[in-house]
């Protein structure tokens, strides 16, 4: 839940092993310790969506885990995160928005020896929205109290043989019937692409069908509904611009519209959240008005993107653990 800054600097000063959602100066305010933050102003609390920069969402690693190891990673040591994750537990991983650790985590993780055999959840890190390209979204190691733009950080949780860590995606959005989509080279960015299996520009496209842009492009991954978000269209350049890249040799489809986000999260939703973690996307809490709006019984950081294994937009995430043996 959401706590206050003088709570928090108690929980570190008890020792508490910590993962943090608040803004920079409020992460800036708490003690060493052992803890990792993300700087994000959004989020679910009980009282519903909120826009806070007075307090700080706690998230606490299990008494049960038996080790939590720190770690900061550039681009180049993608591998280096699975290398460095438990061979039984998660690892809970913060990137700043526009590091570029997130362009290769997006376009490469399922490259990695580990990938899926080793569970990594978390978020991507922002500000708030009319902040947008004057403040930069941080990461902030709590053992050191220094804080990145350009970084990502992760906190390595070892569970015990009788515990395992599981990810779920929750998405309210569903593939829609219209035209298919696809495209020759991977990116965040695209122009030229095929409609139907016809040469098109993508950003034409749009403009001349006035499709809505909220609505993310979605692909079927072996059963599981995977969003790609639109962050720009260029007509000038003819360029659309992604929150998470397109891949060659997939069929996307433009989503079907949600008509209420706050009723669609909470009836996908099972009563009573036992989950450790969860967020939800930035796009979904501004495109579906969330604020002082109920998701059902979850939650947790409105975020700049979520971490199931993959980049993810327009989902929810939620980290479970579950006893096994």
């Amino acid at each position: 839940m959401l706590h206050s800054i003088h709570e928090v600097q108690q929980m570190i000063a008890a020792g508490k092993r910590l993962i943090l959602a608040g803004i920079a100066p409020a992460l800036s305010q708490l003690p060493t310790g052992n803890w990792i933050g993300g700087s994000i102003p959004y989020f679910m609390d009980k009282e519903g969506g909120v826009n806070s920069d007075s307090q700080i969402f706690v998230t606490e690693v299990p008494a049960s885990a038996t080790g939590v190891k720190i770690c900061e990673y550039s681009a180049e040591e993608l591998q280096q995160l699975y290398s460095d994750a438990p061979a039984n537990g998660f690892s809970f991983l913060l990137v700043p928005n526009g590091a570029p650790f997130l362009a290769a985590f997006a376009s490469h993780a399922q490259d990695c020896d580990g990938f899926l055999l080793k569970p990594v959840v978390g978020w991507v890190t922002g500000v708030n929205v009319s902040a947008l390209g004057k403040e930069a979204a941080t990461v902030v190691d709590g053992l050191s109290g220094t804080a990145s733009s350009d970084r990502a950080l992760a906190m390595h949780v070892s569970l015990p043989a009788t515990q395992a860590a599981e990810l779920d995606i929750v998405n309210i959005f569903r593939q829609g019937s219209g035209d298919t989509i696809s495209f020759s080279e991977a990116g965040f960015a695209a122009s030229d692409c095929l409609v139907n299996d016809r040469p098109a520009n993508l950003a034409e496209y749009i403009g001349r069908t006035g499709v809505d842009t909220r609505l993310p492009l979605t692909a079927d991954y072996c059963g599981s509904i995977i969003n790609v978000s639109l962050q720009a269209v260029e007509a000038e350049s003819g360029t659309v611009r992604f929150y998470a890249p397109v891949f060659p040799g997939v069929t996307y489809r433009f989503a079907e519209p949600v008509p209420d986000y706050a009723e669609a999260f909470a009836k996908a939703l099972p009563k009573g959240d036992d989950s450790l973690f969860s967020c939800n996307c930035i796009l979904n809490y501004l495109y579906g008005e969330l604020e002082g709006k109920h998701t059902g019984e979850v939650f947790g950081p409105i975020t700049f993107g979520e971490i199931a294994h993959l980049l993810l937009n327009q989902t929810l995430v939620q980290l479970k653990i579950q006893n096994i043996g």
